[in-house]
């Protein structure tokens, strides 16, 4: 288990300590559920859908276009 150091402002504060008390957790548990709830619903899909994803071979070529003008330069992510 590993140990971790963060600033918050203090109204983002206030707000992470209101919603750990309202499902009765302590801020640790809570940051920990919610990074979690956040990463495993916004950031992975199910093996079923990003086969799919890998077998539409336009969709892949797309992405690997954008991917390469976003290396050359072509583009910015702001």
């Amino acid at each position: 288990m590993k140990t971790v150091t963060m600033r918050v402002d203090d109204s983002i504060y206030d707000m992470i300590k209101l919603a750990a008390d309202g499902q009765k957790r302590n801020l640790s548990n809570f940051i920990e559920f919610a990074t979690m709830q956040y990463l495993t619903s916004s950031q992975f899909v199910e093996n079923s859908e990003m086969n799919e994803i890998m077998n539409d071979k336009e969709l892949v070529k797309n992405l690997m276009n954008g991917f390469d003008d976003l290396k050359n330069g072509d583009y910015n992510i702001v």
